[in-house]
């Protein structure tokens, strides 16, 4: 093969890579689906009221102040939430959240498990609320993937609670059947439907 084929040859390939890679995330991003909002999120009570508090990111080696940070969101986000309590507290409340429960990992767990990226420091919510107001990202198809792998259609935790409803006989309004996984499920953005029983 001449020189010139070759080169015509590894373009080719090239490309297509790019439009495999370019499908697969089209794809990715078509079959991101959650039917929470980041503001119901936080409306509904979630991460014990404590998301956008203060912080210090290992992974940025900075400190991070809560007004400067929400600042960047709609005012109409916070529109009738008590924001000190529900958003930016410091003191985890079990009672803030939907289902009375506490649940979820700290930030030192998520830097150590290298799940927190240097442009979202505070983690997958933040990634969430700035995708949902349209920014993109080369994050966005990890961050999409670790919402499939719990939440999405084959996601361990939605799996898991669709199994023990259907197993008590019980409706997906019944929040006796582990409100702890319910609470997991929210601040990822979804809310277990009929439909998906």
């Amino acid at each position: 093969m001449s020189r010139r084929k070759k080169r015509i040859s590894r373009k080719i390939i090239r490309k297509s890579r790019k439009s495999n890679k370019s499908r697969t995330s089209n794809k990715l991003h078509n079959d991101f689906k959650p039917n929470l909002s980041p503001i119901m999120v936080l409306k509904m009570g979630s991460f014990g009221g404590t998301y956008f508090r203060p912080i210090y990111s290992s992974v940025t080696k900075k400190k991070y102040s809560s007004n400067s940070v929400i600042k960047e969101y709609p005012k109409s986000w916070f529109k009738g939430i008590d924001i000190d309590k529900m958003v930016i507290s410091e003191k985890y409340d079990k009672n803030v959240n939907k289902y009375k429960v506490k649940c979820g990992s700290s930030l030192d767990d998520w830097e150590g498990s290298g799940w927190i990226k240097s442009q979202d420091p505070y983690g997958w919510f933040q990634w969430y609320c700035r995708y949902y107001m349209g920014r993109r990202t080369d994050d966005d198809e990890r961050q999409i993937k670790r919402w499939m792998a719990l939440a999405g259609p084959n996601g361990r935790f939605r799996k898991r609670l669709i199994n023990m409803i259907k197993t008590k006989g019980k409706n997906v309004d019944d929040f006796t059947i582990s409100p702890v996984i319910s609470q997991i499920l929210q601040p990822w953005g979804y809310k277990l439907k009929k439909k998906d029983l």
